[in-house]
C-alpha cells in the first residue's frame, strides 16, 4: 500500500535570500543573487562573478563551538534544515524519532576544509592539520549534525550524485515515507564549493562562464550563454505521511506525487544528445503520479546556462510532453542563484513547492537572445501569476544522473 507524502516544512539559504521566505520573495521579483566574486583571491583566476551567500554570520544561527566544528557547507545544511524543522512546527506531535530520518545530499562536501588543511599540511607539516579535519570534510555530516540536533534516529544517509544530489535526496526520502519505512523525513542538499581549487577544476572543464557582467553570466536558454556561474547554499524540506500531518493540524504546502531517477549511461560530463535520460526521469515521475502529461503546469528546469545542457533538457521536455511542452511555463531559477551543485535540486524543489502555494511562476531573468533550439516558454525576465496544480523539478548531473520530482497542489 502506498501512502501519501506531503511537505510540511521548508528551509533555504540562497544567494538571493537567507531564508525560504526571503528567497521566494526575491525569486518572484527576479532579484539576481549573482555578483562580483569576493571570497576567492588568486592571481590568475579568470572567474570574476559568483553567486555567494551574503551577510551570513553562522553565530546568528548556532553556538561558536558548533560552527567551528563544521565546514561551510555543513553550516548551510544545518541552517536550512533547522528552518524546515521549525517551520514544520511539530511541538508535542513529533513522530516516533526512530521513524523520522534525514537525507541531506552534497555533491562535493567539505571542499573548503579539505583545501585549507591540505595547504596547512604542505606548508606547516604533518601535525598541524585540524584534529577535526575528517568529520568536518566528509559529506555526510549535514545529515549527521541535523540528526544529532533533533534526535532523529531513523534512516540517515547522504546522497552524492553531483548536481542531482539534493533532488535525489528528496526523492529517496519520499519513497521511504511512501512505502512505510519512515513516517517523516528531513531531506535536501547543501553545497559550499566556492574555492580556488573548485574554480580551477571547473575552468579546466570549460564549464564556467567567464563573463564579468553579473547580468549576462548565468543566462539559461539564451543563445549567448557560455557556461554556469558557481553558487552556494542549501535547501531542505520536511516530508510527512499525510494522515499524520492532517491529524496534528500541520500546514501542508504541497504533496509529492511522483519521482523519477535515471541514468544517461553515456558520458562523464556531457548529456546524451538524444536526451534519453532526462526524458525518462520526467516520464517516470509523471507516470508515477498517475496523471496525464498535459496536467503539468510548471517545470523548474535544471537550466544551467551551458550549451549542451539547455538543448538536451529542452529536447527531453518535448519528448515527454509533445505539443503540450509549448504550453508549460518553464523557468531556470539558476539565472538568479547560479548553480548550487548538490544544493541546486533542493533549492529548486522548495521553489517548485512555493510556485504551487502562490500560483506563481518565477522568471528566467536576463534573457535577451532566443536560441532556436531552446524554443519553449522560459518565462523570460518577468514572473507571472497563473494556476500551478502540478510542478516538476528537474536535476541533471555529471555522470549522467537525472532526477525529476513532481509536486501537486493539495
Amino acid at each position: 500500500m502506498q501512502r501519501r507524502v506531503v511537505v510540511t516544512g521548508i528551509g533555504a539559504i540562497a544567494p538571493n535570500g537567507n531564508s525560504a521566505p526571503l528567497m521566494w520573495d526575491a525569486m518572484k521579483k527576479g532579484v539576481n543573487g549573482i555578483g562580483p566574486l569576493t571570497t576567492v583571491e588568486i592571481a590568475d583566476n579568470p572567474v570574476s562573478v559568483a553567486a555567494e551567500i551574503k551577510d551570513f554570520d553562522p553565530l546568528d544561527y548556532m553556538e561558536k563551538k558548533d560552527a567551528r566544528r563544521m565546514d561551510r557547507y555543513c553550516r548551510y545544511a544545518v541552517v536550512a534544515g533547522s528552518e524546515a524543522m521549525e517551520d514544520a512546527a511539530f511541538g508535542d506531535n513529533m513522530p516516533d524519532t526512530e521513524r523520522f530520518g534525514v537525507i541531506i545530499g552534497s555533491g562535493i562536501g567539505g571542499l573548503d576544509t579539505m583545501q585549507t588543511e591540505v595547504t596547512k599540511l604542505n606548508e606547516k607539516g604533518f601535525k598541524k592539520t585540524n584534529p577535526l579535519f575528517i568529520p568536518m570534510m566528509i559529506g555526510n555530516m549535514g545529515s549527521g549534525h541535523l540528526a544529532i540536533k533533533y534526535g532523529l534516529r531513523g534512516h540517515n544517509t547522504t546522497v552524492t550524485t553531483a548536481c542531482a544530489s539534493g533532488a535525489h535526496s528528496i526523492g529517496d526520502a519520499f519513497r521511504l515515507v511512501r512505502h512505510g519505512y519512515a513516517d517523516a523525513m528531513l531531506a535536501g542538499g547543501a553545497e559550499a564549493a566556492l574555492t580556488s581549487l573548485s574554480l580551477s577544476g571547473f575552468c579546466g572543464l570549460q564549464a564556467l562562464s567567464l563573463s564579468s557582467d553579473p547580468n549576462r553570466a548565468s543566462i539559461p536558454f539564451d543563445l549567448e550563454r557560455s557556461g554556469f556561474v558557481l553558487g552556494e547554499g542549501a535547501g531542505a524540506m520536511v516530508l510527512e505521511e499525510y494522515e499524520h500531518a492532517v491529524k496534528r493540524g500541520a500546514r501542508i504546502y504541497a504533496e509529492i506525487v511522483g519521482y523519477g531517477a535515471t541514468a544517461d549511461a553515456y558520458h562523464m560530463t556531457a548529456p546524451h544528445p538524444e536526451a534519453i535520460g532526462p526524458a525518462a526521469a520526467m516520464r517516470t515521475a509523471v507516470e508515477d503520479a498517475g496523471i496525464p502529461p498535459d496536467a503539468v503546469s510548471y517545470i523548474n528546469a535544471h537550466g544551467t546556462s551551458t550549451e549542451l545542457n539547455d538543448k538536451a533538457e529542452t529536447l527531453a521536455i518535448k519528448k515527454v510532453f509533445g505539443d503540450h511542452a509549448y504550453k508549460i511555463a518553464i523557468s531556470s531559477t539558476k539565472s538568479m542563484t547560479g548553480h548550487l551543485l548538490g544544493a541546486a535540486g533542493a533549492i529548486e524543489a522548495v521553489i517548485s513547492v512555493m510556485s504551487i502555494v502562490d500560483d506563481f511562476v518565477p522568471p528566467t531573468i536576463n534573457y535577451k537572445m532566443p536560441d532556436p533550439e531552446c524554443d519553449l516558454d522560459c518565462t523570460p525576465n518577468t514572473g507571472r501569476k497563473t494556476t500551478v496544480n502540478y510542478a516538476l523539478s528537474n536535476s541533471l548531473a555529471f555522470g549522467g544522473q537525472n532526477a525529476s520530482i513532481l509536486f501537486a497542489k493539495v
